[in-house]
């Protein structure tokens, strides 16, 4: 269950004139934002407005940016790996010298006309260490419910759907992306790999997942710690969330129906193993799937015969440890007999899993 105000659907334009092209290369660079369009939705409710990656004339890791109007700017800067870094509000130091950086503006109620960015290359104090799987951490999950109305990225609610919620816009991943995905576990041994869809519960500025260098608030807490579950337990910021509200559970992580109950089989809110897929290394794939129900099982071994021990959702990325051979499959990516292990006893056909490179055998 999430504790927020009510969420309003839709999405709108950002009025105004015709716009030029944004520019190709530089390092300081703009883009009109006219005509441009916003996805509305989130608690509170806010609009995002994504911009194409851009690339620099030369690397940089720091970015202050100049909205027109209403909003501020997000930026996040490509990995080594191919992955992306988290997106931190401008001005920012990623963690990561990087050669193309992608901007989004974020909309409180009005209008943007524009935004103006400078890259530069600064010392950088953050942690950009990354563990083979990502960080993990044990937090209380509950229940987000809210069918038909809409998600932080603009989507629709769905019934039994599946995705997740996170207290900071941060590892918020673009609707039908799985640019940020969490694995979770519980502890009847079942797990479910989905993406970040959604902004909660109780805070939006908490990346409890990050070390107090980066974490954007709430630094004196330990890194892993969510501040809902501080203020719950130990009465920190006198029990109260960022806006004032009494905490009344230690929720770190909100799930959406299917995952909750399908995904997971949990009957009740519950501890749940989270790992931050995008804060690790190694290969990596997206999950495709025409099924009605928007999920490719997850078996114990690399056949169909073998126990289903989690469910892997539409988008959702997933961390490949190995491959290996086993029963031919016929799906998305048409037909293979080669599986991927994305966990200790966890497997998923290939034949469902896009854009993995690099995998070794098992």
């Amino acid at each position: 269950m999430r504790y927020l105000l009510p969420l309003v659907a839709g999405a709108a334009l950002v009025a105004g004139l015709a716009s030029p092209a944004q520019a190709a290369t530089g390092n300081e660079w703009s883009a009109d934002l006219h005509h441009r369009s916003v996805s509305w939705g989130g608690s509170p409710r806010m609009g995002l407005v994504e911009l194409e990656p851009h690339t620099l004339a030369r690397p940089a890791n720091t970015v202050t940016a100049v909205v027109t109007g209403d909003g501020v700017a997000d930026v996040r800067g490509l990995r080594p790996d191919g992955q992306w870094t988290e997106w931190m509000e401008a001005p920012a130091t990623l963690p990561v010298t990087t050669s193309t950086v992608q901007t989004r503006v974020v909309l409180n109620s009005g209008k943007a006309e524009r935004v103006q960015l400078t890259a530069t290359n600064t010392p950088a104090a953050a942690d950009v260490s990354v563990a083979a799987a990502g960080r993990a951490y044990r937090v209380y999950a509950t229940r987000e419910g809210l069918v038909g109305a809409t998600t932080a990225n603009g989507h629709t609610i769905r019934s039994r759907d599946h995705f997740v919620a996170l207290p900071s816009r941060r590892g918020l991943a673009p609707n039908n992306s799985g640019s940020y995905s969490v694995q979770l576990c519980a502890s009847n041994g079942r797990c479910e790999w989905a993406p970040v869809w959604d902004v909660g519960p109780w805070n939006t500025k908490d990346d409890y997942w990050n070390p107090s260098s980066t974490r954007e608030m709430w630094k004196d807490l330990p890194q892993g710690k969510p501040e809902a579950q501080a203020a719950y337990e130990d009465g920190y910021n006198g029990g109260k969330d960022q806006s004032g509200r009494r905490v009344a559970n230690p929720a770190g992580i909100d799930l959406a129906d299917g995952t909750f109950l399908d995904g997971l089989k949990l009957t009740t809110n519950s501890w749940v193993t989270v790992t931050y897929l995008w804060t690790g290394s190694g290969p990596v794939g997206t999950v495709r799937t025409s099924a009605a129900n928007g999920t490719v099982n997850v078996r114990s071994a690399a056949n169909s015969d073998s126990s289903q021990v989690g469910l892997a959702a539409n988008y959702a990325q997933v961390r490949v440890t190995c491959q290996l051979t086993g029963e031919s499959v016929t799906g998305t990516q048409g037909t293979s007999n080669v599986w991927y292990r994305i966990a200790s006893g966890k497997h998923i056909a290939k034949a469902y899993v896009a854009g993995v490179s690099g995998a070794t055998s098992c």
